[in-house]
Formats: structure tokens, C-alpha cells, sequence
């Protein structure tokens, strides 16, 4: 059984413009749109993970239920968009035992050297590595395996991305929304 409650989780390694990308959605002020951030509940350092929860993966299908579950709590009507690094597998199986009314998987993903021009320019060259670039071809390859939809954010401006965050709102959810001076979008 699902409640009225839908949502949009925007996916993706660090440097790909998904926190950006949210962000910005954020400042639109859409009607009966709420943004969230994966990483806003705290993430513990590796060691409390394994010793909490036996390693990193079970902590992170263990967040990843809790932000559904919310998600599927929060008012009926509401459409919720989560930002974050989430493995599609355990959002699907989230899913399954809290179901949503509607959602929609978006992958974000970029070209490895776009993804270290913009880690390093944010102040954060620790993220540019052989294991970041691992994570997402292990992400996009998750995503390809159960047919999600990927958008490369490579060439594409802030906006841009944000203007397809709104496309996917309107026509996956059949949700209509309006810019704040009341046009549709």
C-alpha cells in the first residue's frame, strides 16, 4: 500500500552537481516541493559505521531506509526531492518495504575530469580519486543495470540542470508545478 507522498532522489558521486543542483531547485520556492540532503542526518567517520552497523555499506542501506521512511511520512501531497549518494539497490529495496506513491531515481554523473575541476575548485582535491571515480562508474552501472535514467551534467550550466530537475517534478510525478509568478512551467 503507498501513501500520497512522492518523491524525486537526485543520485550521484561527489563533483557531479547534485548538492548544487538541489540547492538551486531549493531557492525556486516551488509550490508543495521540499528539498533534502542525504548527508544532513550526519555521517559518521568509517570506524563508527563498521562498529555500529558491521561496515559502510549496511549503515548506508540502513540511512537509506530511514530517508524513505520519512520521506513516505511527510505530508500527502508533498512532493520530496533527496539529494545524495545513495546505491539505487537500496533505495529499490527501501522502496519496496516503505512504498511512495510515486518516485524517480535521477543519476547524475559527469566526466571524470569535470568531477576533479569542480571538487578542487570547491576546496575539496581529497575527493579526486581513484575510488571517487570507482563510485561512480559503480553508480552509473547500478543505474544502467536496473534502467534508470542518467543526466550528464559535464557541459551542461547550473541551470540547465536545474531546469530538467523541474521537467522531471512535472512529468514524473504529475505534479504541476508553477514558478513563483504563477506560470507554468
Amino acid at each position: 500500500m503507498t501513501n500520497g507522498s512522492a518523491a524525486l532522489f537526485v543520485i550521484g558521486a561527489s563533483g557531479v552537481g547534485k548538492t548544487a543542483s538541489v540547492q538551486a531547485l531549493e531557492e525556486r520556492l516551488l509550490p508543495g516541493v521540499r528539498c533534502h540532503y542525504f548527508d544532513s542526518v550526519g555521517v559518521p567517520s568509517t570506524d563508527d559505521m563498521v562498529r555500529d552497523f558491521g561496515s559502510t555499506e549496511e549503515w548506508q542501506a540502513a540511512a537509506t531506509r530511514k530517508w524513505v521512511e520519512r520521506l513516505a511520512s511527510e505530508t500527502t501531497g508533498e512532493l520530496a526531492v533527496l539529494d545524495g549518494q545513495m546505491r539505487p539497490s537500496f533505495l529499490m529495496a527501501a522502496l519496496k518495504a516503505t512504498p511512495l506513491a510515486s518516485y524517480r531515481i535521477l543519476l547524475l554523473d559527469c566526466e571524470p575530469e569535470v568531477r576533479l575541476q569542480r571538487l578542487t575548485s570547491r576546496g575539496q582535491p581529497d575527493l579526486v580519486s581513484h575510488q571517487m571515480d570507482m563510485w561512480a562508474a559503480y553508480l552509473r552501472g547500478q543505474v544502467d543495470a536496473l534502467d534508470l535514467p542518467v543526466l550528464d551534467t559535464s557541459t551542461l550550466a547550473l541551470s540547465d540542470v536545474v531546469e530538467h530537475l523541474v521537467m522531471e517534478l512535472d512529468r514524473d510525478h504529475d505534479i504541476h508545478l508553477k514558478h513563483r509568478n504563477g506560470t507554468k512551467k
